[in-house]
C-alpha cells in the first residue's frame, strides 16, 4: 500500500472541527486529518499526524547525538520507593502524578520524569571517576542520555490542544558529571543545541532563551519560550539582547542580569523546552555517588533537558497557518509536495503518474491527490491542499499538459507560476538549498 497517495489515505479532511475544541493548533490538526481526539488532553496521532513527529524527532535526535548524548527508553512504570528519597513521590508541588497498584498492592507511579530513575540506574554504570570521564561535546565530560517518550501528566484543566496534554511525547536528557564545572560546561553545549533545534524546526525567530524559577536548586533555571498567542505562560522580552524573563522571576532577573525594566516587552509564550542544573543535590538525597582520583566518596552532578515533541507540533500548528490551513515550514512538512491531478482522462492520470514517480526518484516527497472528480472537484482538492498546508503543490490537468506545463504553487505566498517540468524542479532544488 502507498501511503503517498490520497485514496490509500484512511484519513479525511473536514470543514468543522468538535464544537468543544477552542485551541487553533487543535481544530486545524483535527479538520487535516493530522490527529484524532479520544478526550479532553489525549489525542491519537494519524499518518500526516506521526510524520510530522517523526520530523521533529529527527532533528532533536540529530542534534542530541551532536552534543554526544545516547539515545535509549526508560520505563514508564516506577516504584514508590525511587522516588520517596527526594520527596517527590508525596510533593505537594509535584501534582501531576497518575499513580497505581500491582495486584500485590505495591504502588507504581506512571513517570512524569525520569531524573531519579536515572541516577538509580546509573549506579549500576558508575562507580569510578574514570566512569564519568567520557568525552562528550567539546572538552566537556561525563555521560548523557535521552529518551523520546509518552508521558502521562495528570493536568487538572488540560486545554490548549496539543500545546498542553494529559498524554505527550516528550523528548527528555540527563547528564551527569563528576563536578560542577563539567556540568556547567555541558549545560552551555546543549543550550547552543536547544538553539540550533528551534531554529531548524522554523521557531528560531520567535524562541527566547528564558531565565525561570529554578525552585529549591537554582536561583534560575533556563526556559525556552515561543511568542504565542496562544501560550499560557507570560513572557517580558529584551529582544535586542534576544533575553526572556518569565514573569515569575522578573524582579530578580532585571535585577541580576542588567535589564532595563522599562524596555522589556511583555507577550503571551508556549514552553517548548525546559534544561535544569540540579547540581549534586538529588544524588546526595538518594546517596548516588563515585569514587573519586583519591579513593573518596563523592555526589554525581546531574542537569536534565527536555523539548516538548507533540507540543512543538502544536506551536508550530499555530504559528504556521491562515484561515485556509496549516503551512508547514519545509523542515517538519509530513510531505513536501501536494500533487493534484485534475481530470480523469488517461493522458492525465498517466502523466501525473509520471510526474509523481519522477518526483519520489529525486527524494521529494509528494502527497498525491489522485482521487476522481467523481470523489473530490478540483475546488476540493485545492482547499484540501491548502488546509494540510504542504509548502508545494503542483497541478497537473489536460491543459497544461498540452502546453507541456505544470502550475506550481507555494502555499505560505500564494503565489503560483506556470512552468515546465524541468523548471519545476530546479525550482524545488533551488529551494532546498536556500
Amino acid at each position: 500500500m502507498n501511503l503517498m497517495q490520497i485514496t490509500q489515505l484512511f484519513t479525511k479532511t473536514s470543514k468543522t472541527a468538535p464544537a468543544e475544541e477552542t485551541s487553533k493548533n487543535a481544530q486545524l490538526l483535527l479538520r487535516a486529518g493530522y490527529i484524532h481526539k479520544e478526550m479532553a488532553g489525549v489525542y491519537a496521532y494519524l499518518p500526516l499526524g506521526l510524520r510530522v513527529l517523526n520530523k521533529i524527532r529527527t532533528i532533536v535526535r540529530e542534534e542530541m547525538n551532536q552534543v554526544g548524548s545516547q539515545e535509549l527508553i526508560m520505563t514508564n512504570l516506577q516504584p514508590r520507593e525511587t522516588w520517596e528519597a527526594t520527596r517527590r513521590w508525596d510533593d505537594a508541588v509535584v501534582d501531576v502524578w497518575f499513580k497505581t497498584k500491582l495486584k500485590d498492592e505495591t504502588e507504581l507511579g506512571l513517570a512524569w520524569s525520569h531524573e531519579e530513575p536515572i541516577l538509580k540506574m546509573m549506579q549500576k554504570y558508575v562507580s569510578s571517576y574514570k566512569d564519568l570521564g567520557r568525552e562528550l561535546a567539546g572538552s566537556s565530560k561525563g555521560i548523557s542520555v535521552y529518551q523520546f517518550q509518552t508521558k502521562l501528566r495528570n493536568e487538572l484543566r488540560a486545554k490548549a490542544g496539543i500545546m498542553r496534554g494529559r498524554e505527550f511525547v516528550m523528548k527528555d536528557a540527563y547528564s551527569l558529571h563528576s563536578s560542577q564545572a563539567d556540568l556547567d560546561e555541558y549545560y552551555e553545549k546543549v543550550k547552543e543545541a536547544y538553539v540550533r533545534i528551534f531554529d531548524r524546526l522554523g521557531l528560531g525567530d520567535d524562541t527566547y532563551m528564558t531565565f525561570a524559577s529554578g525552585g529549591a536548586f537554582t536561583k534560575f533555571s533556563h526556559e525556552f519560550q515561543t511568542v504565542c498567542e496562544a501560550g499560557e505562560d507570560r513572557l517580558y522580552l529584551d529582544r535586542e539582547q534576544k533575553i526572556g524573563v518569565n514573569e515569575e522571576v522578573l524582579d530578580d532577573a532585571v535585577e541580576s542580569l542588567g535589564l532595563n525594566k522599562d524596555k522589556l516587552e511583555k507577550v503571551k509564550s508556549a514552553e517548548v523546552g525546559n534544561i535544569f542544573n540540579f547540581g549534586s543535590e538529588k544524588a546526595e538525597q538518594m546517596g548516588i555517588y563515585y569514587t573519586d582520583e583519591n579513593d573518596q566518596k563523592q555526589p554525581i552532578y546531574l542537569a536534565s533537558y527536555g523539548v516538548g515533541i507533540t507540543r512543538a507540533m502544536g506551536v508550530i500548528a499555530e504559528k504556521f497557518s491562515d484561515e485556509k490551513g496549516l503551512v508547514w515550514p519545509e523542515a517538519v512538512a509530513p510531505f513536501r509536495v501536494y500533487l493534484v491531478q485534475i481530470g480523469d482522462s488517461e493522458g492525465v492520470a498517466r502523466a501525473a503518474d509520471a510526474l509523481y514517480k519522477k518526483l519520489t526518484q529525486q527524494g521529494i516527497e509528494v502527497l498525491w491527490d489522485d482521487r476522481n472528480s467523481k470523489a473530490a472537484r478540483a475546488g476540493e482538492k485545492f482547499a484540501d491542499s491548502e488546509l494540510i498546508g504542504l509548502p508545494w503543490r503542483i497541478t497537473i490537468s489536460e491543459r497544461l499538459i498540452a502546453g507541456n506545463k505544470l502550475e506550481l504553487t507555494n502555499r505560505g505566498t500564494g503565489e503560483s507560476e506556470v512552468l515546465t517540468t524541468p523548471q519545476v524542479f530546479d525550482k524545488l532544488k533551488t529551494d532546498i538549498i536556500n
